[in-house]
């Protein structure tokens, strides 16, 4: 006989790793200290339906990152009072899931021929700050590279 606990869907989430609280903060404190929260509830995936009523509509915010680049698809701007702020979605975000198709193994392209080809997208979504800053990675060393070439 099953039981509800065996019933429950398998949440699987990527959490950053763990971070020891600022020393500045005291222990007595943290718990309402708004530069420490312990509530791990953020990073869970979340679903977001977007709504347009042609293809050709903005669909309200940019992405970045892909397969090419070695990591995930990212929210890299969201647009002011556009659905997609209305309804959450934030810079930062990962995308995981667009009208159930996997975007964590995805090339930029198809990822924004994915999100560009539908009227009514139904995203999962997750708050992944440490690897949207992973996305700019490339970016930086790039540029270091050019600065030390540059002075020879």
């Amino acid at each position: 006989m099953s039981t509800p606990r065996d019933r429950r869907e398998l949440i699987r989430a990527k959490l950053p790793p763990y971070e020891h609280p600022p020393p500045w903060i005291p222990p007595h404190e943290r718990e309402n200290n708004p530069d420490y929260n312990s509530d791990i509830r953020q990073f869970l995936p979340r679903s977001l339906k977007l709504q347009r009523s042609k293809a050709t509509e903005q669909l309200g915010f940019n992405i970045r990152g892909g397969q090419e680049h070695h990591c995930g698809i990212f929210v890299s701007k969201v647009m002011p009072n556009s659905e997609a702020e209305l309804l959450g979605l934030r810079e930062g975000d990962q995308i995981l899931d667009v009208n159930h198709i996997n975007f964590e193994n995805i090339n930029h392209s198809e990822a924004v021929g994915v999100l560009k080809s539908n009227t009514s997208i139904d995203m999962i979504v997750s708050d992944f700050p440490y690897g949207y800053d992973r996305t700019y990675d490339k970016t930086k060393s790039l540029a270091s590279s050019h600065q030390q070439s540059s002075r020879r």
